[in-house]
């Protein structure tokens, strides 16, 4: 704990810190073969999730400006990731929604992220398994800032 109590002590900060980093880095060189950046990884898992949505909504979920989305979209779309079609409630909008390429992409780096996970945990004893199993719910914690609205970044 810190010297006065509340959260973590400065160290257990940077050693969490270092850890998340150097996990996601190795989870991303996992599917490395991909060429999706991480914007684009996760705007395609939100339009999986929450589409068809129109740009501005993705945008707005994702919790970036509109100009970014489309730089972020156009390579999904032009790869077949993404398909564009007409809003029925709005002639001038279009809707956002990933086609079958799209979504076995998704489950292709799901499955591989998961695997390396998977065979990581192989090398902890059971009371390692347990507790990381128990501390779970205090990192999902750590994910939702209580002074803005929670992103909810798609499990990627």
């Amino acid at each position: 704990m810190s010297a006065d109590g509340g959260g973590l002590s400065a160290e257990a900060v940077v050693r969490l810190r270092l850890a998340i980093g150097r996990l996601n880095r190795q989870l991303v060189r996992a599917s490395g073969d991909q060429d999706l950046t991480s914007a684009q990884l996760s705007a395609l898992a939100r339009v999986e999730q929450h589409g068809p949505l129109r740009l501005g909504e993705l945008a707005a979920r994702e919790g970036v400006a509109v100009p970014s989305m489309v730089r972020t979209v156009a390579p999904l779309v032009a790869d077949g990731l993404i398909a564009k079609t007409p809003d029925p409630q709005d002639g001038r909008s279009q809707l956002l929604a990933p086609t079958g390429h799209g979504r076995d992409t998704l489950a292709r780096i799901r499955r591989e992220r998961t695997a390396l996970l998977a065979r990581r945990s192989t090398r902890l004893s059971p009371e390692q398994c347990r507790a990381l199993e128990a501390a779970l719910p205090l990192l999902e914690l750590l994910l939702d800032e209580p002074d803005t609205p929670a992103r909810q970044r798609p499990i990627v």
